[in-house]
C-alpha cells in the first residue's frame, strides 16, 4: 500500500522510523516533508501535502505527525474527502479505520514512544473499513455536507 507521510520538526524522527517500517514490511511509503529537520518548520505545509496526495490516490492512506497531532489532525481534515483521526492506542486506530474509513492517521511523537507509535500505525495500515450499513450512511452524511454545507436532517 502506498503511504504518504509529513511532519513537523516534532514528529521528524518518528516519519523517518515510519518510512523504514513502512518500507520493511512491504509497503510504499512516500516522505511529503520535511526532508530535514528544521526545528521551527509549519506542520500545514507537509500534513497538507500528504493528506492531499492520499485522497488524490484512492487506494493509498496518509500519516501525519507532530508533537501531539491535533494540529496535522486538525490541519489535514481541511482538505476535502479527508477523514483524519488522531489515534492514542491499538483500538482507536482500529476503529478509526473499521467504522470510519479513516484514510490520514495522525499521531503525536511527544505522546507515547515510537514503539506504541508503530503498533499504531501498524494497525491503521492493516485495519480494512468494514462496510457496515451504518458506517456507510454516516460518511455519507459527512460527506454530503462537505459537499453542500447542509447540516444532516434527522432521520
Amino acid at each position: 500500500m502506498r503511504v504518504y507521510l509529513g511532519s513537523d520538526h516534532a514528529g521528524f524522527e518518528l516519519k523517518g522510523r515510519l518510512v523504514q517500517w513502512l518500507t520493511d514490511a512491504g509497503h510504499e511509503p512516500v516522505d511529503c516533508g520535511p526532508a530535514s529537520y528544521k526545528p521551527d518548520d509549519d506542520y500545514p505545509v507537509y500534513v497538507m501535502r500528504a493528506a492531499t496526495a492520499a485522497v488524490a490516490d484512492p487506494d493509498s492512506l496518509g500519516i501525519v505527525i507532530g508533537g501531539s497531532g491535533n494540529g496535522e489532525q486538525m490541519a489535514s481534515n481541511k482538505v476535502r474527502g479527508v477523514r483524519a483521526a488522531l489515534v492514542w492506542s491499538p483500538e482507536t486506530a482500529r476503529l478509526a479505520r473499521l467504522h470510519n474509513n479513516a484514510n490520514v492517521l495522525s499521531l503525536g511523537a511527544r505522546e507515547y514512544s515510537i514503539d506504541d507509535a508503530l503498533s499504531f500505525a501498524k494497525v491503521f495500515v492493516e485495519t480494512a473499513f468494514s462496510g457496515e450499513p451504518r458506517h456507510v450512511r454516516r460518511l455519507e452524511m459527512i460527506a454530503a455536507y462537505e459537499d453542500s454545507g447542509e447540516l444532516p436532517a434527522e432521520p
